[in-house]
């Protein structure tokens, strides 16, 4: 079966460009996305989710390409992404002090003051980057926060507790057996092939196929697996609902309404508990809004941006605070 890409053509007219930055002690890669020729008026900084590498949010970037059937006219050529690969994740080094939420969280603080040091930019975190986005969002102060998929409830409670333990359990082994076994455990194809078939809703074949054979691209692309352990137990550690009363007024979130790993009930809950929250539903879609109904992530996307552009616009016209 010959598995097309929806996003390839769409990149390939927009201007990209990769860098490297020491960033708190990992050698950090990262890619920039821009539609037009001009400056970009507004930035925002993808944080993607646990296994993953910056190409899992490619789709919903390529959503903005020119001339796409789903841009919004000359507002889409000011917006430039970019997306570094997480520490121990695709081209990224491991971070020295280790992979907790706390040591993500100073790495993504450090990242920012590099590549927005005036703190303009949109951050937005996919799944386990919303963890990451929300473990101290104090440090990410004054930017805008957009979660996509964010892991609203604890991963050991609710529906989702029982493949947690699971998955507790195939990290631990994978670190655990001799190095040969281990890595061949952690690597192995069929398994991610089951991680993917769990989290996909889409009933296309065709677009099934394509998220089979980038989570098959992209989902070993781990640096080994001490990090990768370390990483998971990260992911399982904490739940942004924990969070919720620090994260900035008007935060927006983007939720799946088939969400086994977030379910929507955890989500209404922390769209309740975060101060001026708006909460997004997209139906028919699981885990996997990125790579499922990338269209409609990036509609949602524009609509949050136009919503703070607006609001900064109506309290400067009345000398208020933005804040």
């Amino acid at each position: 079966m010959r598995i097309h890409s929806p996003t390839d053509e769409r990149l390939a007219r927009m201007r990209v460009a990769d860098a490297a930055a020491q960033v708190a002690g990992s050698r950090t890669r990262y890619w920039s996305y821009e539609a037009g020729p001009d400056d970009a008026t507004t930035t925002i900084v993808l944080v993607h989710g646990f296994r993953g590498t910056h190409h899992g949010l490619l789709p919903v970037v390529a959503q903005f390409a020119p001339d796409s059937p789903h841009a919004a006219g000359d507002r889409n050529q000011s917006i430039r992404f970019i997306a570094p690969d997480l520490p121990g994740f695709g081209e990224s080094d491991p971070l020295p002090a280790g992979h907790s939420l706390d040591d993500y969280a100073a790495w993504l603080a450090a990242f920012l003051e590099h590549v927005d040091p005036a703190g303009s930019a949109v951050v937005l975190g996919h799944s386990f980057g919303s963890l990451i986005v929300a473990r101290d969002v104090r440090m990410l102060a004054p930017r805008r926060i957009l979660l996509v998929n964010p892991i609203a409830a604890p991963a050991l409670e609710g529906t989702a507790a029982v493949g947690t333990r699971l998955a507790i359990l195939y990290y631990w082994l994978g670190a655990a057996l001799p190095v040969g076994l281990g890595n061949a455990l952690l690597r192995n194809r069929l398994i991610t092939r089951v991680m993917s078939e769990v989290m996909a809703v889409t009933r296309s074949r065709a677009l099934r196929a394509w998220i089979h054979r980038e989570h098959d691209r992209h989902f070993s692309s781990f640096h080994d697996r001490d990090t990768l352990l370390e990483a998971f137990r990260a992911s399982v550690s904490d739940s942004v609902l924990a969070h919720a009363a620090q994260l900035p007024a008007g935060t927006s979130l983007i939720a799946g309404a088939r969400d086994a790993i977030a379910p929507i009930e955890a989500q209404l809950a922390l769209a309740e508990a975060a101060p001026q929250a708006s909460l997004r539903v997209i139906d028919g879609v699981g885990h996997l809004v990125h790579y499922e109904t990338p269209a409609a992530a990036a509609r949602l996307i524009r609509a949050a941006i136009d919503e703070w552009g607006a609001h900064a616009n109506s309290t400067a016209s009345t000398g208020e605070s933005p804040r």
